[in-house]
């Protein structure tokens, strides 16, 4: 079956990479306006069944005719979320399967119009939102009565390569993360909501510390909207807490807490940090990154007080050069696209990996690729 990847940048090569391995894939087109990137990556391996082709998605009005005769069987979008809906839209009119990693909201209104077609989208499916979402479902799944949930999310170079004042290295756009440090978020602390500006998400009383195993001591701030999952998992009336959390370097938070203060995530400031910021924030070759994600949940299992954590460390791979947030972002859409292509997840309309897509198989497709997840139970005092 042939495979359609739109989308070049780190991610997307991610995508090439792991398709690449996949039997049920003998034909790779990866699409982009700028293809260097790509081509560069491909001549570190071996890439047999890829072939690339310079196309503009923004500016291309018969997206759905390119879509239709690729005779792709799946498209992989990993271009900027603001071009989920349109590639969505062409997927439905050309008749073929749609997956990416953009939170689902983009793509919603679609839903009716797949079913009617008999296509399948599936968004959300990469690192966070994605196996997030897929393990918060497996944490929460074992309890009668969940009480409280949180999730953590990180991308930062290991200690060795956080060489910089901001102890942080680019493994997607800056101005994506510049953009998510002035969202607002929304938690749920003692059962009651619980708002904060974007402009304040970076200050003392909204930093916690956490620990990772082997990575180290990691400060958390509040990370988008908590409180739209509580239906998402439906968790439930006993719910009592809801979190969701970045985590970073220690001193990360007090730096931009002041460029936030100063009024440096507006708009044209921001655009001046991310030009000036980006050639300064690059990792050397021989550099890693370490991707993390924590999910904790707790309550009543089998009448007695629970508390189940889902862990997963990522490094770079120096051997490809894909970073560990290429590696669980794209491997995670790649792992989607696979179980359209087999059948596993088949059903029409717009998807979620909380309700439709088999968890546990993730998770060995993950452990295929050396991605470990890990699992610790314990009981917590009445």
């Amino acid at each position: 079956m042939k495979a359609l990847v739109l989308g070049l940048g780190l991610q997307g090569n991610a995508v090439i990479h792991d398709l690449s391995r996949s039997g049920l894939v003998d034909d790779i087109i990866g699409a982009d306006m700028d293809t260097a990137s790509a081509e560069a990556f491909l001549k570190r391996g071996s890439y047999p069944k890829v072939r690339l082709q310079r196309l503009n998605v923004a500016e291309n009005p018969n997206l759905a005719d390119f879509i239709k005769q690729s005779n792709a069987a799946i498209t992989i979008c990993m271009l900027p979320t603001f071009l989920a809906h349109p590639v969505a839209e062409a997927c439905i009119a050309a008749g073929v399967p749609f997956v990416n990693t953009s939170y689902s909201h983009w793509v919603a209104d679609l839903d009716e119009r797949a079913r009617e077609r008999g296509i399948t989208i599936l968004p959300e499916m990469g690192f966070d939102p994605g196996m997030d979402l897929i393990l918060g479902k497996l944490a929460v799944a074992d309890f009668d009565e969940v009480h409280g949930m949180n999730s953590y999310g990180l991308g930062v170079p290991e200690i060795s390569a956080a060489d910089n004042a901001l102890k942080y290295k680019i493994t997607w756009t800056l101005e994506g993360v510049l953009n998510a440090y002035r969202r607002p978020a929304r938690l749920l602390r003692n059962g009651q909501p619980v708002e904060i500006p974007g402009n304040e998400i970076f200050r003392e009383e909204n930093i916690h510390m956490i620990h990772v195993p082997g990575v180290g001591d990691m400060e958390a701030y509040a990370n988008g909207d908590a409180i739209e999952f509580i239906d998402r998992f439906d968790l439930g009336p006993k719910l009592r807490d809801m979190g969701r959390y970045a985590a970073r370097w220690t001193g990360h938070s007090a730096y931009w807490r002041v460029m936030a203060e100063m009024g440096f995530l507006e708009d044209e400031p921001l655009k001046f940090l991310v030009r000036h910021l980006t050639p300064r924030l690059q990792y050397q070759e021989d550099e890693r990154d370490v991707a993390a994600l924590r999910i904790e949940a707790w309550g009543l299992k089998q009448g007695s007080r629970k508390k189940i954590t889902y862990e997963v460390v990522d490094y770079r791979d120096l051997s490809t050069g894909l970073f560990a947030m290429n590696r669980t972002v794209g491997f995670t859409a790649s792992i989607a696209a696979q179980f359209i292509l087999s059948g596993e997840v088949n059903r029409p309309g717009v998807l979620s990996p909380i309700a439709d897509v088999p968890g546990s198989r993730v998770l060995e497709e993950l452990q295929h690729r050396d991605i470990q997840v890990v699992k610790r139970e314990e009981g917590l005092a009445s």
